[in-house]
């Protein structure tokens, strides 16, 4: 009787084994870092970046090769201070008055603004995207999407999201007579009009005519 119990209980082990890997929740890639938002400045032939909250510096350490030093060599030289929307993991400074570092990992945004700092939308914003010719704007969030295009009246929508793999997704409405879809994906993107760098590549279209540009994520949105 014991022998069979203790076969039983051998057959069952792989079952129970599975179910753990099952139920096993993937890694999370941005376990340990942080995401900031800030300006950019050159210090002593470093990048050195600057939170817009606080003051603590951070030497820039770009481990992951995203070329931030190379992007914001080039960046045109317009006015306004050189923003930085990054992922990384910080060190602040042991002694006061130096600066840390921030291992780079992900750059979402670079671009010249003396005002992204202080945007009332991006912390509700889980999407961005914008492009040019005609110009057009996508805020997405929570509570819905706004629409701006040139010579067009803002529509505010609601929208349905969907996955579509590889870190690409759209958000589509059916409102006002119109099919609305807005086309994300994974792929630097360089805004012909300011020269910025986002991390996404964006289509809006709508009812079939398709507009490109470029996007990035909210404050609302962890990827």
């Amino acid at each position: 009787m014991r022998a069979a119990r203790s076969l039983v209980l051998f057959a069952l082990l792989p079952v129970f084994a599975g179910c753990q890997m099952f139920n096993s929740k993937p890694a999370d890639s941005n376990a340990g870092l942080t995401r900031l938002q800030g300006e950019l400045v050159s210090a002593n032939g470093q990048l050195v970046f600057q939170p817009c909250v606080g003051q603590q510096r951070y030497v820039v350490r770009d481990s992951a090769s995203t070329t931030l030093v190379q992007d914001a060599a080039d960046m045109p030289d317009k006015p306004g201070k050189l923003f930085a929307d990054i992922r990384g993991s910080f060190t602040s400074a042991k002694v006061p008055g130096t600066d840390g570092e921030v291992q780079l990992q992900q750059l979402y945004r670079l671009e010249r603004s003396s005002s992204a700092c202080q945007d009332p939308n991006f912390k509700q914003m889980t999407v961005h995207a914008n492009g040019n010719g005609p110009a057009w704007e996508v805020q997405a969030g929570a509570k819905g999407m706004m629409l701006k295009r040139d010579g067009q009246p803002e529509l505010a929508l609601p929208f349905v999201e969907e996955q579509v793999g590889n870190g690409r997704f759209s958000l589509s409405t059916e409102a006002n007579n119109q099919h609305i879809e807005l086309w994300v994906a994974p792929q630097r993107c360089t805004d012909s009009a300011n020269g910025s760098i986002q991390h996404l590549g964006a289509e809006l279209r709508v009812n079939g005519q398709v507009q490109r540009g470029c996007g990035y994520f909210g404050g609302a949105r962890n990827d």
